[in-house]
């Protein structure tokens, strides 16, 4: 005969079974929706704009809530106004993200990694002039080393602040006005730029940098003319 009662389980089971943690409760459809519409979540995403495709996907709120970067005073605004307040030209501003593998072992951006960061400002910067002076082909031309472009001379690179994840650094130039008439050479020229941290509200480096006119075509620097030299210098603002 076949017994129909459930078999006795045993104390020490019970016991066991009662320490095991509970399973973490999940979070639905609609509380998900609901941090999404409030402004105070992290996850919030502002009516008009698309959330990131992934979990992963970059961040393009600078490390601040994504609401306040729909107002006049949003950091990144402050940023270009405090740079073109100091007399960099709008047209270079280059913003760079700062990602995790830019640290080094002291826990903040290694030193080196800055050259790359003026240099991709300066990229920016020299592409604006190729426009004014000739527009998309021009622009071409300068970044092929194709005729007259730009090359770098010397760099000299000062830090004022460590910068650690995350963060966007907003970067611009400035040419420094022109040595006075008759100089033997005019091929070359000083420029400033400046990194100023989002997140820190504050310069964190500067470099001064000689550029020179070189033509590629025959692997010599050059004088580029009346006409160049006064767009570069036409770029100059007093502060």
């Amino acid at each position: 005969m076949i017994s129909l009662r459930r078999p006795a389980v045993p104390i020490s089971s019970l016991r066991t079974l009662r320490s095991i943690p509970c399973r973490p409760k999940t979070t639905s459809l609609s509380e998900l929706q609901a941090a999404f519409r409030d402004p105070k979540s992290p996850y919030y995403i502002p009516p008009g704009t698309q959330g990131p495709e992934a979990e992963d996907s970059p961040s393009h709120t600078y490390g601040f809530n994504a609401a306040a970067l729909n107002s006049p005073s949003d950091p990144l605004t402050k940023a270009k106004e405090k740079l073109s307040s100091e007399g960099f030209d709008p047209l270079s501003f280059w913003e760079q993200s700062i990602v995790w593998g830019d640290h080094d072992a002291f826990q903040h951006v290694n030193n080196v990694n800055y050259v790359r960061f003026f240099e991709s400002a300066r990229i920016k910067w020299m592409t604006s002039l190729g426009n004014e002076l000739g527009g998309p082909e021009k622009v071409k031309a300068m970044l092929k080393a194709q005729g007259i472009s730009l090359i770098l001379k010397s760099i000299e690179v000062r830090f004022r602040r460590p910068v650690t994840y995350p963060d966007t650094l907003l970067i611009g130039y400035k040419p420094i006005l022109p040595p006075p008439e008759g100089s033997p050479d005019n091929a070359t020229f000083e420029v400033k730029a400046s990194a100023y941290s989002i997140s820190q509200e504050a310069f964190v480096a500067h470099s001064r940098e000689s550029l020179v006119w070189y033509d590629y075509d025959y692997l010599k620097k050059c004088d580029p003319g009346d006409r160049t030299r006064a767009v570069v210098y036409g770029r100059a603002k007093a502060k």
